[in-house]
């Protein structure tokens, strides 16, 4: 593999934190609140921006870039990798779907079966609103496995792994299951006045899309959780 560039857990401005980087990749522990890519509305306050911004080290017309693998919703905090290159970028998405994604989530309740996976297809409506639903024609497949690592009087963490990629799919999956993650303000318990969203990409794992080595980060369990929760071990 390439010879890493950047030294881990690197700092960048809006909270950015690189945890890897090489010739062809970046990964990032990217902060609760923080957009993957721009909206209509807001374009520069995204991590495709600043690490836009980074690799072409402040020359506004360099051809430098970075290319994006995949998202993390606006709410969720973690590990999130990007390409420098669009070879890079095919190569890591024609990989994707055994790419090992790992997400640590804070639920409501306890659950009665401590692992299983859930697995429906995925619909969207007008108001933008995912839902879950049997039928093959109203959505796309998703796959979410779960398994329960820790309990306290109000929630459960559990393990999550991504096994599709789809559109708020964990959180729309446990919410089926009656135990939504807390701090959701789109899918969770009525009145819930926690102030994040309580879902982290906690690790990922790939090949190279130059070497082919297999390589595995993650991200630190942030404060908040701990706080939630206790101790994650």
């Amino acid at each position: 593999m390439p010879k890493p560039s950047a030294p881990r857990t690197r700092p960048l401005p809006l909270g950015i934190v690189i945890i890897h980087e090489d010739r062809d990749i970046i990964v990032i522990d990217k902060p609760a609140g923080l957009l993957t890519m721009g909206t209509d509305t807001d374009k520069e306050r995204t991590a495709y921006f600043a690490l836009t911004d980074y690799v072409r080290k402040g020359q506004a017309r360099s051809r430098n870039r970075v290319f994006i693998v995949h998202r993390l919703d606006r709410e969720t905090s973690g590990v999130l990798l990007f390409a420098k290159n669009e070879t890079a970028k095919f190569r890591l998405q024609a990989q994707w779907e055994e790419t090992e994604k790992i997400y640590l989530a804070i639920v409501q309740g306890k659950l009665k079966e401590r692992e299983g996976i859930v697995e429906n297809y995925l619909g969207e409506n007008s108001a933008h609103i995912v839902y879950s639903t049997p039928n093959p024609s109203e959505g796309k497949s998703a796959r979410t496995a779960y398994r329960v690592v820790k309990e306290t009087k109000e929630y459960s963490v559990l393990d999550v792994n991504l096994l599709t990629g789809r559109k708020h799919q964990i959180r729309v999956h446990l919410a089926g299951l009656g135990h939504p993650i807390v701090g959701d303000k789109k899918y969770g318990k009525p009145g819930d006045k926690q102030p994040r969203l309580a879902l982290h990409a906690r690790s990922i794992q790939f090949k190279h899309p130059h070497s082919g080595e297999q390589l595995s980060f993650s991200a630190p369990v942030p404060a908040f959780f701990k706080t939630l929760a206790g101790s994650m071990g």
